[in-house]
């Protein structure tokens, strides 16, 4: 099973197509949960990292692979990706993708990470790289079937 713990709802109708069209091709391969946690309204950084923080802890099982989606983290290819998570699922029942909020990961978070995956350098925002996280994970099930579609 895959879980994707996203701080922040998905606000544009766009986006939401996008995300059920790669949600439904995904189960095809694997069993999916998009769990969203509140964005924190706050003018303290800290205690918004905090709280969000205790929502995202809440669905992190003890036997789960927890990778986080951070800037300073490692940058793979579509090819290493997929060979990533079918060596994860060989050790492990759940992968869990972290994307966290609008001033990134708590550090507690971060502790509980087995890998910290970077797509760029860039800066995203969190309700697209939910739609960009969700296709690498259908190129990669794609890639591991050998299946068209990866160019």
């Amino acid at each position: 099973m895959i879980k994707i713990i996203c701080v922040g709802k998905v606000k544009e109708q766009y986006l939401k197509d996008a995300i059920k069209e790669y949600q439904k091709r995904i189960s095809r391969y694997v069993k999916l949960e998009i769990i969203e946690v509140a964005d924190i309204d706050s003018d303290n950084v800290g205690k918004i990292l905090e709280k969000e923080c205790d929502l995202i802890k809440k669905y992190i099982g003890e036997k789960d692979y927890v990778i986080t989606t951070e800037i300073e983290g490692k940058e793979l290819t579509s090819i290493e990706l997929s060979e990533k998570i079918d060596i994860v699922f060989n050790q492990y029942s759940n992968i869990v993708f972290i994307i966290g909020g609008s001033y990134g990961i708590h550090d507690n978070i971060k502790g509980k990470s087995n890998f910290a995956l970077s797509f760029s350098k860039l800066t995203f925002p969190h309700q697209l790289f939910r739609v960009l996280l969700l296709e690498q994970l259908y190129r990669s099930f794609k890639i591991k079937n050998n299946e068209s579609y990866h160019k």
